[in-house]
């Protein structure tokens, strides 16, 4: 599906017109809207950490509750909501949550130089909200992976125009919220950036171990959540795993086999993001798949794995469309979105309970798609050009001569 680039990269970075914007925004209030009618409390996922704030303001330990699996930083980062009373939140999280989902798009878009009133920008995030359900359900829960689908464009962006180390300021500020993000330390690692890879790391490292010490139990995420990360033994959590590791024993898989292949699996996409890496073409394209294709792999064996998980790695993909070579113009890159449009009902996965079997389809045809990008190719080596200014058409940094 590697078509030219001109045609369809003029026609995205064109400025949208007044309708699109309007129904841009009647999305996104939708959303927003709706989610708050069906969720009293703010989104299930959310009122786990509000409730573990709560239990640490009651002098108790938030990591009683075994689905907190949050590092401390995130109890005293969760604590002014504590403070509020849930007619509040059920308003403030959704839309909160909404809008942070917004500027990650806005940064995915800058990390590949389209301008924010162009149609890619209207058209890519209406198509996010309206037609790929873990958005919806990401709004819904109040889930705090809402954090990392906002630090990992926004690093990458960093990274792009060479401020390599704020970038490892946005990872390790994302991580001291929740762990999600740690994959990414790699990248830095890649690039031989040190002082961003010292950043990455000691920012969550110091905040949650200042944070530790204001806890009854300081050592509660080791000995109560890094062991139920490891091994994921919940029976409710693991109906909604997309991980290959728990989706494969539902269909009879030994769990030794599940777990081995989804190891192997994970190193593969760890070995094709380095790849990608040190292919070394110019622009955002390196960039942006290189870390999608960590996160990927790491989403591949980690325990819990979710659907919403997918919308950390989704946007900086999205885009960059109009660069030919980039990983959606390969027809698998939109084969793997094909499940995950609401409403859409397949045969023996009705189930809520099964959606799961879904999720790992799109999970492993977008990580194989992504891991793809490693072998290169001559379009893909051509098509960014860093002289370009912000904001130029992709179809004129592709016609830039090298």
């Amino acid at each position: 599906m590697r078509t030219g680039n001109s045609d369809i990269s003029g026609w995205l970075v064109r400025p949208a017109g007044g309708p699109l914007w309007a129904v841009l925004v009647a999305v996104l209030a939708a959303c927003a809207g709706h989610a708050a009618r069906v969720t009293p409390d703010g989104g299930m996922d959310n009122a786990i950490v509000v409730r573990a704030a709560r239990t640490w303001l009651a002098d108790g330990s938030p990591y009683d509750d075994p689905h907190f699996l949050y590092l401390p930083s995130a109890v005293l980062a969760a604590a002014p909501q504590a403070m509020l009373p849930p007619a509040v939140l059920r308003w403030l999280v959704p839309c909160a949550v909404t809008v942070l989902l917004a500027v990650g798009w806005a940064c995915a878009l800058r990390l590949h130089r389209v301008p924010l009133g162009s149609r890619l920008a209207v058209l890519g995030l209406t198509g996010l909200a309206a037609g790929f359900a873990p958005f919806g359900h990401l709004v819904r829960l109040g889930n705090w992976t809402v954090t990392a689908a906002v630090a990992l464009p926004l690093s990458l962006l960093l990274a792009s125009r060479g401020r390599w180390t704020a970038a490892g300021v946005a990872v390790g500020a994302a991580v001291a919220l929740k762990p999600l993000l740690a994959p990414v330390v790699l990248l830095f690692l890649f690039a031989g950036r040190w002082r961003a890879l010292a950043a990455a790391v000691a920012l969550p490292a110091l905040a949650s171990g200042a944070a530790a010490l204001l806890m009854p139990d300081p050592a509660g995420f080791f000995t109560r959540t890094l062991p139920f990360l490891l091994h994921g033994d919940d029976g409710f959590v693991r109906l909604y795993e997309a991980s290959p590791a728990a989706v494969l024993p539902r269909l009879g898989a030994p769990e030794a086999l599940a777990q081995g292949l989804a190891a192997t699996a994970a190193v593969a996409g760890v070995l094709c993001a380095y790849v990608r890496w040190r292919r070394a073409d110019r622009g955002p394209l390196r960039l942006a798949e290189t870390g999608a294709g960590l996160m990927l792999a790491a989403f591949l064996v980690s325990r819990p794995s979710y659907d919403h998980y997918l919308l950390v790695v989704l946007p900086s993909l999205l885009a960059g469309l109009p660069y030919a070579g980039s990983a959606t113009r390969e027809v698998w890159f939109w084969i793997s979105l094909v499940p995950q449009v609401p409403g859409l009902t397949w045969p023996w996965l009705e189930s809520e309970k099964r959606r799961a079997f879904r999720d790992a389809f799109t999970l492993c045809a977008l990580a194989v798609t992504v891991a793809r990008q490693a072998r290169g190719g001559v379009e893909a080596s051509g098509c960014d050009d860093p002289r370009a200014e912000p904001g130029a058409e992709p179809a004129q940094v592709a016609a830039a001569p090298f």
